[in-house]
């Protein structure tokens, strides 16, 4: 049973609260609804949730604000947008503000529910994958914690989404090897790749943007062209 998961829905069209409601409560999923970001943010003080499904075009505090906000505050919890808007500009904005997944509107209930499940499989098994490792990594100045998902530059905290530290994870504990964007995706995204290598570079990109002094010149994350990613030993 899911019971143990609780999600959040946020979305100021209630037919569509309402059908995901549904459907999550038939899968055994603790469901909250919430029709804007102000409620929402009300809801997060107060809950536990376990992953948020977000809608962007919302009154009051939209998706892509509420979301930063979100991982200003809190860097566990998976989020999953929804936007009637397809361009490749609003997916790329979701992902650089922090979101884990985009789902277009009109969606089928079926593949959203695939989409969660598949989230929270792949959070609580890299948690589970990465405890076998070292509690901690540390190369250069750059301290990754394992066990509470935590990174430090020179002792500053820095703030990850949760598939930014599952990639930069991934390569420091395989640093020295060459890992491509098709490796990358299927050990943190763990589905079919599709030759998305844009998903990966944007999160590249923003990683590299916190935790590099100059990320035109890495001194962590270096790119192998044509070939991939890697941290050096």
């Amino acid at each position: 049973m899911n019971n143990k998961y609780k999600i959040l829905v946020v979305d100021d069209e209630k037919d569509i609260r309402e059908v995901i409601e549904i459907y999550l409560i038939n899968e055994g999923y603790n469901v909250i609804l919430a029709e804007d970001g102000e409620k929402a943010m009300e809801i997060l003080k107060k809950e536990k949730i376990d992953l948020i499904v977000l809608d962007i075009m919302m009154p009051k505090i939209n998706g892509i604000r509420l979301c930063k906000l979100l991982r200003e505050k809190s860097m566990k919890i998976p989020v999953i947008m929804l936007s009637a808007k397809v361009e490749g500009y609003d997916k790329i904005l979701g992902l650089n503000v922090g979101a884990d997944d985009y789902v277009s509107k009109p969606f089928n209930p079926l593949e959203l529910i695939a989409r969660i499940k598949s989230q929270l499989r792949r959070f609580e098994y890299f948690k589970e994958d990465t405890n076998e490792n070292k509690d901690e990594i540390i190369i250069e100045g750059l301290r990754i914690n394992i066990n509470t998902r935590e990174v430090f530059v020179e002792d500053k905290f820095i703030r990850l989404t949760p598939k930014e530290f599952n990639i930069l994870a991934y390569l420091a504990a395989n640093r020295g090897t060459v890992l491509t964007s098709e490796q990358i995706y299927d050990k943190v995204w763990k589905e079919e790749f599709y030759n998305d290598d844009n998903t990966v570079a944007v999160h590249i990109r923003n990683i590299r943007g916190k935790i590099e002094i100059n990320p035109k010149e890495p001194r962590y994350i270096k790119l192998v062209w044509g070939v991939g990613y890697k941290i050096e030993k």
